[in-house]
């Protein structure tokens, strides 16, 4: 069985490759050197580990799978595979994944053990080695065709600052209107300037989000917030 520490050798390679939000990769091809997104990425360099298919919409064809970060949801929690966010920042080759919310994307990235990742991020900034903390993740996954071994050492993760999203109930206030302003004025229709953040008001960040070339998830967080002249 295929390592974690060997899927991360895989990935690390294609670091400064092209990001494409939606490209389709096929995960039985061990020469593609991009365009990626998020999904594709993590979802190919764990087919190449392992030679099985995950977070994809069918899991039988390499060829044609289309991966998303809402399968990986989907796997991940069918397969029992999710641990603390805190266990995979310590293990290398472990998935930090934000769940998508309705209609919008999430995004996967592979941790290296060590606080950093690697992941395809955004048109920006094509694949990269990042950070773990000071950004958003819903939980940590281990999928059950790699090995891993037992981090060795736990720390706790720096939180990010406040992240404007879809919840239940909506997210309201100041900062929100404010957004839904800078939306507007820029040509992002955010709907109904309420103060709530809303299915609308998502939609304009991911839209302005794309504009600019960021991770585009739908979520305003610290980047997104100082595009728009908010920080």
């Amino acid at each position: 069985m295929a390592t974690g520490e060997q899927l991360l050798a895989l990935a690390a390679p294609h670091v400064g490759e092209t990001y494409v939000l939606g490209a389709r990769v096929p995960k039985d091809n061990p020469g593609w050197t991009g365009p990626w997104d998020c999904a594709e990425f993590a979802s190919w360099c764990l087919y190449q580990a392992s030679g099985r298919l995950f977070g994809c919409d069918q899991n039988t064809k390499p060829a044609i799978a289309d991966a998303y970060t809402g399968y990986w949801q989907r796997d991940a929690l069918a397969a029992h595979c999710t641990v603390a966010v805190t266990v995979a920042r310590a293990t290398p080759g472990a998935f930090l994944l934000r769940y998508p919310a309705a209609g919008l994307i999430g995004h996967v990235a592979i941790s290296d053990g060590q606080g950093g990742t690697v992941e395809a991020h955004s048109t920006a900034t094509g694949v990269i080695r990042g950070q773990v903390d000071g950004r958003r993740w819903d939980v940590g996954v281990l999928p059950p065709m790699l090995s891993y071994a037992e981090p060795v050492l736990l720390q706790p993760t720096v939180p990010p600052g406040l992240v404007l999203r879809l919840k239940q109930p909506n997210m309201k206030g100041a900062l929100v209107t404010r957004l839904q302003q800078a939306l507007a004025a820029r040509g992002f229709s955010p709907g109904d300037v309420d103060g709530a953040y809303g299915p609308h008001t998502a939609a304009a960040v991911h839209a302005f989000q794309l504009s600019q070339g960021l991770l585009a998830d739908g979520e305003a967080g610290d980047k997104t917030l100082k595009a728009l002249g908010l920080r």
